[in-house]
């Protein structure tokens, strides 16, 4: 990983967020992604969440893509009785929230494969950078320190569009996406137990976060 150059801009607005806690598009595809679509979806979810995911994520295919087997279904493996979806910003923010202070939404989903489960997050806001608001999710995922932490959104923050970073855990991806209009966005694909991942693991999540992030247009 490179790290470094951009330690003073983030790790401030990261350690803020640890402390405060479908039209066709080209082709016939799935639409461009826009910060204003969105967070009209997040919006209109119910405050409880939603027992599918309103994006248009086919996770058969991009399990398939990765080379990755196993049942692909909606939810946790273990059906814990939380929702499938759930959406944060827009509507919902409130003063003081990483969403309020960089206005934005938030979109997450849950899926499994086989006997692991896949969190999907997708988050855009006005500006740069989208990665941060996830920083609490990152850390539970990965199990990072707070260095390691601060070191990994650095990295995805300075990435590219469609660039993929892996964490040093294995088990989270975040790939930065195309938005129609202003505004930056990321994805976040979290693979199987917390912290826990392994070389081959690292390559088939990298390309799994690819093929769901090139499912949105």
């Amino acid at each position: 990983m490179t790290h470094g150059r951009r330690r003073l801009l983030i790790a401030p607005a990261l350690v803020a967020v640890l402390v405060t806690g479908c039209q066709s598009g080209p082709g016939g595809g799935a639409p461009q992604l826009s910060l204003s679509g969105l967070t009209r979806t997040a919006d209109g979810m119910p405050e409880d969440g939603a027992d599918t995911c309103p994006l248009p994520y086919d996770l058969t295919a991009a399990a398939k893509a990765a080379g990755l087997s196993g049942a692909v279904g909606a939810g946790p493996v273990q059906d814990d009785g939380d929702p499938v979806a759930t959406a944060g910003g827009g509507k919902r923010v409130e003063p003081g929230e990483a969403l309020a202070e960089n206005p934005g939404a938030l979109v997450s989903c849950t899926f499994h494969i086989g006997g692991d489960d896949v969190r999907v997050h997708t988050i855009a806001t006005s500006k740069p950078q989208a990665i941060v608001p996830l920083a609490p999710v990152i850390q539970r995922l990965s199990g990072s320190s707070l260095d390691g932490l601060t070191d990994y959104v650095e990295e995805a923050g300075a990435a590219g569009t469609g660039e993929v970073v892996v964490s040093d855990s294995g088990n989270v991806a975040a790939v930065r996406l195309k938005l129609d209009g202003e505004g930056d966005a990321f994805l976040l694909v979290g693979l199987g137990a917390e912290g826990d991942g392994s070389p081959d693991g690292e390559r088939r999540l990298g390309d799994l976060a690819r093929a769901l992030a090139d499912q949105l247009g």
